[in-house]
């Protein structure tokens, strides 16, 4: 069993490609003292990207990288990669980031690349998850934060909630539903690698108690 990170007051990145609400609800959960991190910088793949707004909003340096302007996958993750290392991240959280991670970035943040997914994994991977629970029929969905791996959201799972699905709902309220219980849950599993709480044993993420070391 491996010890992901030390307890430290973390310095954390976020990459995100659309609106930033997931990276709203973590800077307010490190203003208010939930979550004890720096929030480093905002980089996105999409220049239009209201993320990056939000973030200059807040006074936070943000960045806009494109991958067209790369010639390979490996290049425009070499590029993030550097920025991230320029500015020593501890951790990379993906809040809305509509790209596979590949092995470039994987190596340089192993194990220290976090995301959340609108469903209960490994159910509903991928895109259109809400829409994909809805038409299956499941009675509950939710959210996962999970470390980032070679998969489509195949990585450890940290945290899940769980949230029922009406039958009255659509893709979009149950979308909302969802979203509020992903503002509560991202922030609560980065405090956990924060207090050096993740551990790894094998693909199972293992939760210390407060005060264990191992």
């Amino acid at each position: 069993m491996i010890r992901i990170m030390e307890p430290k007051r973390i310095r954390l990145a976020v990459l995100a490609s659309g609106r930033g609400s997931n990276f709203d609800a973590l800077c307010q959960a490190a203003a208010r003292g939930d979550l004890n991190a720096e929030m480093a910088v905002l980089i996105s793949d999409n220049p239009n990207a209201p993320a990056l707004g939000r973030a200059r909003e807040r006074g936070l340096e943000a960045l806009a990288v494109k991958p067209a302007d790369f010639a390979s996958r490996d290049l425009y993750e070499q590029q993030i990669v550097a920025h991230l290392h320029k500015r020593e991240i501890d951790l990379v959280a993906l809040a809305g980031y509509m790209r596979l991670v590949g092995p470039v970035f994987l190596k340089a943040f192993r194990h220290r690349l976090v995301n959340i997914h609108p469903a209960l994994l490994p159910s509903f991977t991928g895109l259109h998850a809400q829409k994909q629970a809805v038409e299956y029929g499941v009675r509950f969905s939710g959210c996962t934060v999970h470390i980032v791996d070679e998969g489509m959201d195949t990585g450890p799972i940290i945290l899940q909630a769980v949230v029922p699905v009406w039958p009255q709902d659509d893709e979009d309220s149950l979308s909302q539903r969802i979203l509020a219980h992903e503002h509560q849950i991202y922030w609560q599993a980065l405090q956990l690698f924060a207090q050096g709480r993740i551990f790894l044993d094998g693909r199972r993420v293992v939760i210390s108690e407060k005060g264990e070391t191992s």
